[in-house]
């Protein structure tokens, strides 16, 4: 297995979700999926209970808008569309629209996928989603705008 998307190009970033230097973030790691796309495996742990025994959505919702992040910076750097003088990323979340569709398990490793369904340099759009045992248990669309740091 290769470097995942997060430790090749922001091995620096302390992002709760996806930050390769937050030990005590979620460390996700994405890898690439053709030139659009990125997928990734997640281990819940125990804190991520929502109360009921499932995973909690917030969590859910973080993975999601981190790992379309990964496929975001993946299709960036295959077309040439590397972060600004000053910013971290190529792109920022600019939405994230979250459909629940049916608990997530807490104790069982949980499938994401991320795709990236409209790209150009001012902004992409990523279809991603949680899997578990072969459902869809959540799903969303995120925006993504071009990180012009202002001075």
């Amino acid at each position: 297995m290769g470097d995942s998307i997060q430790d090749t190009w922001f091995p620096d970033l302390t992002c709760f979700g996806c930050g390769p230097a937050n030990a005590d973030g979620l460390r996700l790691k994405s890898l690439a999926d053709g030139e659009w796309g990125a997928t990734a495996t997640f281990m819940p742990w125990p804190q991520h209970d929502n109360g009921l025994g499932y995973l909690n959505g917030g969590i859910i919702a973080t993975l999601l808008d981190c790992h379309s992040a990964a496929a975001v910076v993946h299709a960036a750097h295959g077309h040439g569309w590397p972060p600004l003088a000053g910013a971290a990323l190529p792109y920022v979340t600019a939405g994230l629209d979250v459909r629940y569709r049916r608990p997530a398990p807490l104790t069982e490793p949980v499938s994401l996928v991320a795709e990236i369904t409209a790209a150009s340099e001012d902004e992409m759009t990523c279809e991603v989603r949680l899997d578990w045992d072969g459902k869809v248990r959540a799903e969303g669309t995120a925006l993504w705008k071009r990180w012009r740091p202002r001075s």
